[in-house]
């Protein structure tokens, strides 16, 4: 385990005596602090809610890194680990934007980010709520028991649907945050997880060519088969990034629900609720969510969603 994992324990292994209110506000504060020092490394950052696609995205950016420059270990794109084998790989932060604002208290802003590169990675808020609501209850992380102040266990755990209900309602207030930043044109990348699905070949050179990395097209084939559904599916079955990284391991052996290539499916909500709770999500995302993002018309496509950022 690694100085900062260490230190970052020790600091919050003693708030376990706090109400759990106070407990999450110490947790989110120290990976704030963590979070922050990496985006100040970084040359490019990955934004996104979580369950938006990112590991399948990691996966793919790992694999053309990875093949450029002829490095064996299965490791995926992080910060630094693939840079310290190669000085021309570079340095990507993957966030969730949950936490840098509990350290720096930018809470109404995005000034945090405001000099950095950045693909912002969304997904459907219903398709996201659905998916959360599993991962949640079937891939619990140890580190945060008792500091989520929604969980999808215990006495006092809230019926399915109204957990989707929050987290669909978060994750359209995640992405309306992040619509005045768009306009940064030159420092920004909007990319939607339902267009990386339609047509990968397309907006894997998108995201590789911002990030300054000029891929042939059979680079980029090539990383797309390797993260497709079924080869990915085999890899966390056999752990091939290391059973210590949870991200691409199963929460259960033998349970699908627990897998993190679980579904994927693009409008998948639809599977696991009633008429009239699907019909709830789609007001939410009628009704609260920004034209930007070019939702609720058929999942939109990005030149919709271009043409309302120019509107």
């Amino acid at each position: 385990m690694g100085a900062n994992k260490l230190l970052r324990r020790a600091i919050i292994l003693p708030t376990l005596v706090l109400p759990k209110a106070r407990r999450a506000a110490c947790y989110g504060w120290v990976k704030g602090r963590h979070e922050y020092k990496k985006l100040r490394q970084a040359d490019y950052v990955i934004v996104s809610f979580p369950q938006s696609g990112r590991t399948w995205l990691r996966a793919m950016l790992t694999r053309f890194y990875q093949t450029r420059h002829g490095i064996d270990e299965m490791r995926l794109l992080g910060l630094k680990n693939l840079n310290k084998l190669n000085a021309q790989i570079p340095k990507v932060f993957f966030t969730h934007d949950h936490y840098i604002r509990d350290y720096t208290r930018h809470r109404d802003s995005k000034i945090d980010f405001a000099d950095r590169k950045l693909v912002l990675l969304v997904r459907d808020p219903r398709d996201t709520a659905v998916s959360s609501y599993h991962s949640l209850k079937y891939r619990p992380n140890p580190a945060r028991r008792g500091t989520n102040l929604i969980e999808a266990d215990g006495e006092d755990a809230p019926a399915p649907f109204d957990y989707m209900r929050f987290r669909a309602n978060w994750a359209i207030d995640f992405m309306n945050s992040w619509q005045s930043e768009l306009e940064q044109s030159q420092q920004r990348l909007l990319v939607r997880y339902e267009d990386l699905r339609a047509a990968p070949l397309v907006h894997l050179e998108r995201v590789l060519t911002f990030l300054g990395a000029a891929p042939t097209p059979a680079e980029v084939a090539d990383a797309v088969e390797f993260a497709s559904f079924d080869n990915m599916k085999q890899l966390e079955q056999t752990a091939a990034f290391g059973r210590a990284d949870r991200r691409i391991v199963p929460g259960e052996v033998g349970n699908p629900d627990s897998f993190k290539v679980r579904r994927g499916k693009v409008g998948g909500y639809r599977d696991y609720l009633s008429d009239e709770q699907a019909a709830e999500l789609d007001g939410l995302v009628a009704t609260r969510l920004s034209s930007v993002f070019g939702y609720g018309i058929s999942h939109g496509s990005p030149e919709l969603a271009a043409r309302a950022l120019r509107s």
